[in-house]
């Protein structure tokens, strides 16, 4: 009896040993800060991700920030500098953390509503243009996103290459930067480009998607616009999805409990992950860092490009 007593009693010191050695990392970071960038307003993203860092705050047991960063870089910056703990990165961007030294790992990405986890850059032209192809388009004003973006500046910088346009600024009449992918679409519809890059996955998985959802797109009579006001003149190879990144010098512990928390959250907070997906993706796939070595190839060819304009 005193035997059994002796077992079942080292076995709950155990027990609790092992659960308090899982928690320890919590002391150290009592609060973690989850960083997006924002594909559309400000207030929009806010509302998307809020109940889903509220999700993660529960699951996780300690309070989850979110952190709606100015643009890519100040992701990258942040994760250097040990401030953002989680971060949703663009393809680019996170193989741009990696070029420049962030230690910073992948451990998921989106997928589609069609089980893939891939999408596209496109670029899109109003359907009432005359421009069919890229090149209708020369001298006149090309949309770029961020320069750290995927499918808004660096593969379309490498699309326009193959087309033989290694130089876009010298092709458009002006190349802009309009600081996120709303923005691009924004700009088309309103004439102030003449053709925008953006991301695409299927008609009802894309920027243009969910701001025709919206009302965010107006004809100059104030109408709202639709699907068959644009058109995609040219569409990239597909694009593994950015990764969900945490940063390496994390506890083990706290990074098997975040991937966790991300890949039940479908099942764990239905209405958390509807609201932050808004029915384009189904889940989150486990992921590692090399998934992106095949875009940092792309980023070091696109800023080949660029010493090339420069010298």
């Amino acid at each position: 009896m005193i035997t059994r007593r002796l077992i079942l009693a080292g076995a709950a010191a155990l027990a609790f040993t092992a659960s308090a050695s899982a928690d320890d990392w919590k002391a150290k970071y009592p609060e973690l800060t989850f960083a997006v960038v924002p594909a559309e307003n400000a207030s929009g993203v806010t509302e998307r991700w809020a109940p889903f860092v509220s999700y993660l705050s529960k699951e996780l047991g300690v309070k989850v920030t979110l952190r709606i960063a100015n643009d890519y870089a100040a992701v990258i910056e942040g994760q250097r500098a040990g401030n953002i703990h989680i971060a949703s990165y663009g393809s680019a961007s996170f193989a741009r953390a990696r070029l420049t030294g962030v230690k910073t790992d992948a451990f998921a990405n989106d997928i589609n509503a069609d089980g893939s986890t891939g999408y596209y850059s496109v670029f899109f032209v109003k359907a009432s243009s005359a421009y069919k192809k890229v090149d209708d388009l020369k001298g006149k004003n090309l949309g770029l996103v961020d320069p750290n973006s995927t499918s808004g500046n660096n593969v379309p910088r490498f699309e326009l290459d193959k087309m033989g346009i290694p130089d876009a600024d010298g092709y458009f009449s002006k190349v802009v930067f309009t600081g996120s992918h709303e923005n691009a679409m924004l700009a088309l519809a309103q004439g102030t480009v003449d053709v925008a890059a953006n991301q695409w996955t299927s008609d009802d998985d894309s920027t243009l998607a969910q701001m025709l959802t919206k009302g965010m797109l107006k004809n100059a009579d104030g109408s709202a616009m639709k699907k068959d006001d644009f058109r995609i003149i040219h569409k990239s190879a597909p694009i593994i999805n950015g990764p969900y990144a945490y940063n390496a010098e994390l506890p083990e512990d706290a990074k098997a409990a975040i991937a966790k928390a991300f890949f039940e959250a479908p099942a764990k907070d239905k209405a958390a992950f509807d609201r932050l997906q808004d029915g384009q993706k189904k889940g989150f796939h486990p992921a590692t860092t090399k998934d992106w070595d095949g875009t940092i190839e792309l980023i070091k060819f696109v800023d080949s490009l660029r010493k090339k304009k420069a010298s």
